[in-house]
């Protein structure tokens, strides 16, 4: 049996004999005395092999990287100036009185304290990339995370239950990962997006607080922060409204923020309505620390003569917005011609831009192609709107709204995390969370020409917004939030419908009609007839709330065996074909991918 984890030892062992297992990180061979560094999950210790103990010794010649040992030793002080600060052993090593090899290893494809290692090598071999200090350090905070969270919600009376996993096919935003049911030919299940169904089902069954730590599934296209399959912290409760459903859940966030990082998150997070988020910032997750906000320049640009300004301002669904940088002027033409070529990538057509070298000279104090295009009264309005100062500069969106807002929010995160924008406080570090509060309940899909649920269907709208549906859906808000921060939604709720005049209201104003709606939701529409309780809840992302903890670049990083963008897991060799006699018993035959075309 071992003392303690290797990472462990310190000085509270002095003189006294441990037995540790782990893997040799580093063999040192000075001059006669071998020095391995001894790791586990918990640290480094090092381990002194003297030739006085011959047996010891001579295994230790043996040992390389990765052999799996056991060690019995002597704890004892290291000699003065060798001391490392850095390790929790730091300041003691282990005379080792025996060493046994428990197995050997051949020799890794790298070295596990290589930094500049690719994607792809490490998911190739994630067994011995999990081996590496820093996803040692990021799984071991996943779990503290995921233990905070259970303790919080258990001291608020909530109880973990479990949904299923094979449920049914329903609309929820993405695509369905399907399983072909062997026993009843032709049908199949789906991986749940999420337990959104069934908890509103355990809260008419009356379990009145429930959560569950779950893993979702849904078939889209990746990045960075999304995953095919992924975790939510999935709760919900009943009897409360939608302020007091907040306060909760900040309070848990705020818990485990500070237990587990030792982060002191505000007080009160503050709240914005999403359509002021939309306008200051283009974003309904809008990065706070980025001190850049939008101007609305819309009904400035309607009679001017520049047709790029004035035919998106007079454009139905249009918009033309200011984003002024303080000192922005100092950015070269490479700098400028590089964000144009950025804002390409979310449908910008160009970059207009003005910069600002004395604003008492009106039209003469400005440098930019595009002046001689605006008329004098239009650009003094620009520079009043957007309290432009010498130096400054003025970039321009003017498309639909929607490029206009995703390309110049894009812009505005892009300028203020650069070193620019750090050089110049422009971007302040910290963690800046809030609230976006008071989302629309439908959005219009113009291809498809129907409404479409901004969340998901079972939505409740704000109060009085109701008969909104029928006359004018665009107008109709919903009890809907999101908890941002720092520029990423880390979650997401609502105040759910649970009158089932409501939730037919709701399907008729995204034209599902009653059979489809009870061949897809009767389970839903006959258990909102039993006196079903007001109720509400919220979903977060356990992988984007570790990945944020961590600084990690990717999820990726904070999950033991996460897919690829091209969701395969290079580990498993997942997914793959599968034999004939499977897919017979599944009832499937497949096409080729030519005979498809």
């Amino acid at each position: 049996m071992r003392t303690c984890y290797t990472g462990q030892v310190s000085t509270e062992h002095l003189d006294s004999v441990v037995t540790l297992f782990g893997w040799v990180h580093r063999r040192r061979d000075h001059g006669g005395v071998i020095f391995i560094d001894l790791r586990d999950r918990e640290g480094l210790a090092q381990v002194v092999c003297d030739p006085d103990r011959e047996d010891v010794f001579r295994t230790a010649d043996r040992i390389r990287n990765e052999f799996c040992v056991r060690v019995v030793g002597k704890v004892r002080r290291r000699p003065e100036g060798t001391t490392n600060p850095n390790l929790r052993s730091g300041e003691i090593e282990v005379l080792c009185h025996e060493l046994e090899i428990l197995n050997a290893s051949v020799t890794p494809p790298f070295q596990l304290d290589d930094d500049n290692l690719s994607e792809t090598t490490r998911l190739t071999h994630r067994v011995l990339d999990l081996r590496r200090p820093p996803m040692q350090k990021n799984l071991m905070l996943r779990y503290r995370v995921a233990m905070e969270v259970r303790k919080f919600l258990d001291a608020q009376g909530f109880i973990d239950i479990e949904t299923p996993m094979l449920t049914k096919s329903t609309p929820e935003g993405a695509r369905d990962y399907l399983v072909p049911s062997r026993v009843n030919p032709g049908q199949f299940f789906a991986l749940p997006q999420s337990p959104q169904l069934f908890k509103q089902l355990l809260m008419v069954a009356g379990f009145d607080r429930y959560y569950q730590i779950t893993k979702c599934f849904r078939d889209e296209d990746l990045r960075a922060d999304r995953q095919p399959e992924f975790t939510q912290i999935d709760c919900e409760t009943s009897f409360l409204s939608e302020v007091e459903i907040r306060s909760i859940f900040e309070d848990l966030i705020r818990k485990v923020f500070r237990e587990v990082i030792g982060v002191d998150l505000p007080a009160r997070f503050p709240t914005m309505e999403y359509a002021e988020a939309m306008s200051l910032y283009g974003s309904d997750k809008p990065d706070l620390r980025v001190k850049l906000q939008f101007t609305e320049l819309t009904e400035v640009m309607k009679g001017v003569e520049f047709k790029v300004f004035a035919g998106a301002a007079n454009m139905v669904g249009g918009r033309v917005v200011g984003l002024r940088v303080p000192g922005g002027a100092e950015l070269t033409r490479s700098e400028i011609d590089a964000y144009t070529q950025f804002v390409g990538i979310y449908g910008a057509k160009g970059l207009a831009y003005i910069k600002v070298n004395d604003v008492t000279k009106g039209r003469d104090g400005l440098q930019s192609p595009i002046v001689k295009n605006i008329d004098d009264a239009a650009l003094a309005k620009v520079l009043a709107l957007t309290g432009a100062a010498n130096g400054d500069l003025i970039f321009f969106g003017a498309d639909k709204a929607k490029v206009v807002n995703d390309a110049i929010g894009a812009l505005r995160v892009r300028i203020g995390h650069s070193e620019f924008g750090r050089r110049t406080g422009l971007f302040e570090a910290g963690w800046k969370a809030l609230w976006v509060v008071d989302f629309p309940m439908f959005e219009y899909d113009e291809d498809n020409a129907r409404w479409t649920a901004v969340h998901h269907p079972f939505t409740s709208p704000k109060d009085g917004h109701e008969d909104f549906m029928s006359s004018d859906p665009g107008r109709c808000l919903a009890k809907a939030y999101d908890m941002v921060l720092n520029g990423w939604e880390i979650g997401g709720g609502s105040v759910r419908i649970h009158r089932e005049e409501v939730q037919s209201k709701v399907f008729r104003a995204l034209n599902i009609g009653p059979d489809e709606a009870r061949a897809k939701f009767g389970f839903l529409l006959d258990a909102l007839q039993y006196g079903a309780p007001p109720h509400g809840g919220i979903a977060f992302g356990l992988d984007r709330i570790v990945t944020m903890m961590t600084g990690a670049e990717s999820i990726r990083d904070v999950i033991a065996f996460p897919k690829t963008q091209r969701a395969q897991d290079l580990l498993t060799h997942a997914p793959s074909e599968v034999d004939e006699k499977q897919l017979r018993e599944l009832h499937i035959r497949l096409r080729s991918v030519e005979a498809k075309a």
